[in-house]
């Protein structure tokens, strides 16, 4: 390896370490602001559809803030992106914490719903262009792009688990005006890091001059991205609101709750990160990865179905066996998320990657949102089996989509 290449890969490193760095704060305090809202208002005795009501335009706010971050990130820089999320969440932050209690039930539903909405943009603004960064500075090296990304995922994920924890302690301790305080600052000290830090130009490109072309992804892309949309609501239409209702009326505490969730989420975080290790590599980067995915989204779609059939033959214990079921989901869902995070960048263009990252978590992001919506309105009809059943069903059309995945890419070389 010659000096100046040397040199290159060394700047790219440092580049995707610090970027890396920045996301694991952001999602730190993402996680907590998930619990805090759900346990902060479940006390003020929101019902189950009311709470995924909140979310909803957070989750709605990143399907826009995904597609246009996208393009935003190659036309002005991916480091410029990063900071303008991380600011937005600070602003959201802010937001939130000055609803009262002495407010109006329907003025305060309002006001969250914005807030979170404001929230939602963030998110989607930092990942986009978090994610981006990675396919650009992965550079060329074989087998780089899809440890970098294993490794980004899988860690910032295990940081959203130690985030619910970090929440639900934070409200106990601080409340929750003083616990979004706190952690708007962090986020502001972040943020001066990631300008102080990072090229503002780095990832800038000629973006799309117009809708259609913005939206004419590869064949690869959109496919992924139809299946994305329904491995993520299959996640959620149990995850969001029908499992922490369901073991809380089982007789579980709210530390009890919180600490499952956050121990799933770390475990899931963790083998994101190992799944290079599952997945059997190629050297022109498809041709087993593709098969891999279509065997993955198969196993996972199975575990739901399973368990609402014990549920719904009156297996007793359902609030031991469905948790350790769902453990079993997570590590197979694990798997599926980060070869479909490798699938989107591996498939993408080089010059606007930024592009398709933000079309394919466009997807990701409405997935969420029906996955939510349900969850909410299933569990009200037919509890946590209904929303199980939902999942399988979910999982099989993502699994169908799959199949159609490109396994070459003729006029692209391997990552």
């Amino acid at each position: 390896m010659s000096s100046s290449t040397a040199a290159i890969a060394s700047h790219g490193t440092r580049n995707y370490v610090i970027v890396t760095l920045a996301y694991w704060g952001f999602t730190l305090t993402d996680g907590a602001l998930r619990m805090l809202v759900l346990l902060h208002f479940f006390q003020l005795g929101y019902s189950p559809f009311t709470l995924a009501f909140l979310f909803l335009l957070y989750e709605a706010a990143g399907i826009g803030a995904n597609l246009i971050g996208g393009w935003l990130a190659t036309r002005f820089g991916i480091a410029r992106m990063l900071a303008v999320g991380l600011g937005t969440q600070v602003a959201g932050f802010l937001m939130l914490s000055a609803v009262s209690p002495d407010w109006a039930a329907a003025v305060s539903v309002a006001w969250v719903v914005a807030a979170q909405g404001v929230c939602g943009v963030a998110k989607d603004l930092t990942k986009t262009a978090s994610k981006s960064a990675i396919k650009l500075t992965a550079g060329d090296a074989s087998g780089r792009l899809f440890r970098w990304v294993a490794f980004f995922t899988g860690s910032k994920n295990a940081m959203k688990g130690v985030g619910f924890f970090l929440g639900g302690l934070l409200l106990e301790a601080l409340g929750f005006r003083g616990a979004l305080w706190v952690m708007a600052a962090a986020l502001a000290l972040i943020l001066v890091g990631v300008v102080l830090s990072l090229p503002p130009l780095m990832g800038r490109a000629k973006a799309s001059r117009s809708a259609k072309e913005l939206f004419a992804k590869s064949r690869g892309v959109n496919l992924l991205a139809v299946a994305r949309f329904f491995l993520f609501g299959a996640r959620d239409v149990w995850f969001v609101v029908g499992l922490p209702v369901f073991l809380y009326a089982s007789g579980w505490t709210f530390t009890m709750v919180g600490g499952f969730l956050a121990l799933w989420t770390i475990g899931y975080g963790v083998i994101q990160a190992a799944a290079p290790a599952l997945v059997r590599r190629s050297e022109d980067g498809l041709s087993a990865e593709v098969p891999a995915a279509r065997a993955w989204s198969l196993a996972l779609a199975a575990v739901p179905a399973v368990l609402a059939m014990m549920m719904v033959t009156g297996v007793p214990r359902a609030d031991v066996f469905v948790p350790v079921g769902l453990c079993v989901f997570g590590l197979m869902f694990a798997v599926n998320s980060s070869i479909h995070s490798y699938l989107v960048l591996a498939y993408a263009g080089s010059e606007k990657a930024a592009e398709d990252v933000g079309f394919y978590y466009a997807a990701n992001a409405a997935g969420r949102f029906g996955g939510i919506l349900l969850s909410g309105l299933l569990y009200g009809w037919g509890g946590l089996t209904a929303c199980l059943t939902s999942a399988g069903a979910m999982l099989t059309v993502c699994w169908a989509f799959t199949l159609a995945f490109p396994s070459h890419r003729p006029h692209a070389a391997a990552p």
